[in-house]
């Protein structure tokens, strides 16, 4: 059974196997689009603020 994803960039399917170079993008083209958007910042993965260090313990280590 072949395995068929669609381009994560434009939507085109793409047979998941060796002979789909740039799996799982369709291109090369689509490939660099995406790498480009990781390296602008363009996604994010959500996280929760992190919490205030200096509500938890001093930063003395003699103040401990």
């Amino acid at each position: 059974m072949t395995t068929v994803v669609n381009c994560p960039t434009c939507g085109k399917p793409v047979v998941w196997g060796p002979q789909a170079k740039f799996r799982p993008f369709c291109s090369e083209r689509c490939k660099q689009i995406d790498i480009g958007a990781w390296a602008a910042e363009k996604y994010t993965i959500p996280a929760d603020a992190p919490e205030d260090p200096s509500q938890d313990a001093p930063l003395d280590p003699t103040q401990r």
